[in-house]
């Protein structure tokens, strides 16, 4: 039975997920939520408890994923050197549909409404910021290096782009552009 909840519980989740990073925190209420994964209002309080809740656990959900994605890469032998890591996760970051959208939208729309949600949000990145920070330094180049910050800006920025432009094409020209102007090697 209690496999049933579960995965009714994450289908929900998903489903939120899915309904947030298309249509935004404010705008994604509980009757749509409802409505959308065909269980009640009730059943729904019953899984979360507050509308607040839920949204921490599909911050929790994303964020989790996100880590065990970010990590994948940082231990995965398929890259050749730190660069290769670096483009790889910030190619994870800057899409539409990617991991991180729905965690990008919650620094912008829910700092006031679910401070909680959003704290975790910021903790992602702080994370993000370290493991960038620690490829970054293991760059063996002696030409002028990205910081982790800078790495991180320019995920926040090609997210922004991506989602004006919905043109990954665009992404991957400035990528490109930054990755052979900033790390000689």
């Amino acid at each position: 039975m209690s496999t049933k909840i579960s995965s009714k519980k994450l289908q929900v989740v998903q489903t939120t997920i899915q309904l947030i990073t298309t249509y935004g925190f404010h705008n994604v209420g509980v009757d749509l939520i409802a409505k959308e994964t065909k269980i009640t209002k009730g059943t729904l309080y019953k899984y979360f408890y507050s509308k607040e809740r839920l949204i921490e656990m599909c911050i929790i959900f994303q964020k989790s994923r996100l880590k065990e994605e970010v990590l994948a890469i940082v231990y995965s032998h398929r890259y050749s050197n730190a660069v290769d890591k670096l483009k790889e996760i910030v190619r994870l970051h800057v899409d539409v549909n990617s991991l991180y959208h729905l965690l990008f939208k919650a620094i912008f729309e829910i700092k006031l409404l679910h401070p909680t949600a959003y704290r975790m949000a910021v903790e992602y990145r702080k994370w993000l910021l370290r493991e960038l920070f620690d490829l970054v330094f293991s760059l063996e180049s002696t030409a002028f290096n990205p910081d982790a910050n800078m790495v991180l800006n320019l995920i926040d920025g090609l997210m922004l782009q991506v989602l004006s432009s919905n043109s990954v094409d665009e992404r991957d020209v400035v990528l490109e552009r930054f990755w052979g102007s900033v790390i000689k090697i």
